[in-house]
């Protein structure tokens, strides 16, 4: 090949307010490789060490039924992209909504102004950012039909004040009676200088229940809620007749129940949302942000004992249908699972890109965000405790007086991994049996503590849906554990009535 020929061949920077690239506005696929591999180009030839474009469409609707009527109806459709930029440790993120060719290298631009970074000259070339055959997990898993398929708004609101009437079948002393639903549908694709490309659509649902009772100066109020990925048909299988009876029945239990007096007990935590705890005095801890913020007391713990030899803990992506399930996360790495903490020892930190390059952890396609406003950052999946070898009868029997703690509530974390959190449903355990119903219980203690105290795990592991906030926006999340035994911690109450 003839050099003078190159000119031709090679795109120059001088080159770039003519191209008219024409990718599909309606859908990501191969059509947007062209646009997005000569902005990755151009960030390059600026300076750059390593640039990622993040591409999303959302289409969202929220459903409420309070008593007998639908009260909102809250769609939102969403379109946005996010340009990130590297430049040794650090790095710049800008958004925005405007995805035409012009709109992303506008807000390259920006970006790289940020780090101090120019566009090249007029004449120089823009390297050729080879990407990879597009990674299309949405049109290989059939995931394309998803939106089509799933419940209209009609259907949405028939369903929810059939769920309402049941619950009120069901519960005493009703005073407020709301059953909710949510569809997220999210189509996103990653590209990335390293030659990162690919797509992937999530369908994330949730529905559940709120019902608060008064008796008198006697109340209760108890909430559950269900979650799934990848299942246009959720709203229509759900089972809401089983999960009206649970809520009605624990709430009737509580309408009654003595105040817990505080102290110190043995305190046995149900499985599935029992995982809450872990997930927000622990795994936020093991998130590579906590390491680069240095607020976290296992910086330097890896290899070493943090926990109950008892204890074993799993992140992971891949569980059918969990809340926290995704085939990519959105760095466009694929998911994985992670082992956190193996008989109490601690074996790996969750980490995404910028994690991993400032503080050495690998990846674990953990690199996750709640939409194109953010950039990903190290986050839960799918979190839980494995499960032991005992059974649950032995775990109350190894208890003479202690708490059930059967449905967990809302709390805070610190930044180091202290916690409080209430209890919406527990029970007093004497000489290894349920006595009577509590109420009013908080438990308190902090992550280093409590990890070591938990010397027992049943093996009925369950999993339960999940909301996280954090650095980089609320995202969902699965929350897991058998039921275990915390040795002792401190419980928050009080006495009377």
């Amino acid at each position: 090949m003839r050099l003078s020929a190159l000119p031709d061949l090679l795109l120059t920077s001088k080159q770039l307010p003519t191209l008219n690239y024409v990718a599909t506005r309606d859908r990501f696929d191969e059509s947007w490789e062209a646009p997005l591999s000569t902005l990755l180009g151009l960030g390059r030839a600026a300076g750059a060490d390593f640039v990622e474009i993040f591409l999303e469409r959302v289409n969202y609707i929220n459903c409420l039924a309070e008593d007998d009527t639908i009260t909102s109806i809250s769609p939102a459709l969403t379109t946005g992209a996010g340009v990130r930029v590297f430049q040794g440790k650090g790095d710049c993120y800008v958004s925005t909504n405007d995805l035409s060719f012009a709109g992303l290298k506008l807000a390259l631009e920006k970006a790289l102004s940020i780090l101090g970074l120019q566009l090249p000259t007029a004449n120089a070339f823009i390297p050729e950012i080879n990407l990879e055959l597009l990674r299309d997990y949405a049109t290989k898993r059939g995931k394309d039909s998803w939106l089509a398929d799933c419940s209209s708004i009609r259907e949405m609101g028939e369903i929810l004040l059939d769920a309402n009437a049941r619950l009120n079948d069901k519960a005493s002393h009703a005073q407020s009676r709301r059953a909710s639903y949510f569809r997220d549908w999210q189509e996103v694709m990653v590209a990335a200088s390293d030659g990162t490309f690919a797509r992937d659509i999530r369908l994330t649902q949730s529905a559940g229940y709120s019902l608060l009772c008064a008796d008198g100066a006697n109340r209760s109020s108890i909430g559950q809620r269900l979650g799934s990925t990848g299942k246009p048909d959720f709203l229509r299988a759900w089972d809401f007749d089983t999960t009206a009876e649970g809520v009605a029945e624990s709430a009737g239990k509580m309408l009654y129940a003595d105040y817990v007096e505080s102290g110190s007990y043995p305190v046995i935590m149900a499985n599935e949302f029992g995982g809450v705890i872990f997930h927000e005095a622990c795994g936020h801890l093991l998130e590579t942000t906590q390491i680069e913020r240095k607020t976290t007391p296992f910086i330097d713990k890896k290899g070493q004992k943090i926990a109950h030899e008892a204890l074993t803990a799993w992140d992971e992506g891949l569980s059918p249908d969990a809340f926290g399930t995704i085939d990519m996360d959105d760095e466009g790495m694929p998911a994985q699972r992670t082992l956190l903490i193996e008989n109490g020892i601690l074996k790996n930190f969750l980490a995404d890109r910028a994690g991993s390059m400032r503080t050495g952890h690998p990846r674990t396609g953990s690199g996750r965000r709640q939409s194109y406003a953010y950039a990903a950052a190290s986050r839960m999946r799918n979190t839980y405790i494995a499960p032991g070898n005992y059974e649950l009868d032995e775990l109350f029997g190894s208890i003479d007086k202690g708490i059930y703690c059967k449905k967990m509530g809302g709390g805070s974390v610190g930044a180091t991994g202290q916690f409080n959190f209430a209890v919406d449903e527990a029970y007093l355990i004497e000489n290894g049996k349920l006595t009577k119903p509590l109420k009013g219980a908080t438990l308190i203690g902090e992550a280093t503590e409590i990890m070591d105290k938990i010397s027992m795990c049943s093996k009925d592991l369950g999993l339960a849906a999940g909301f996280c906030g954090s650095v980089s926006g609320s995202i969902y999340v699965t929350v897991g554990q058998p039921h275990l035994k915390v040795d002792s911690i401190t419980v928050g109450g009080r006495s009377g009535s």
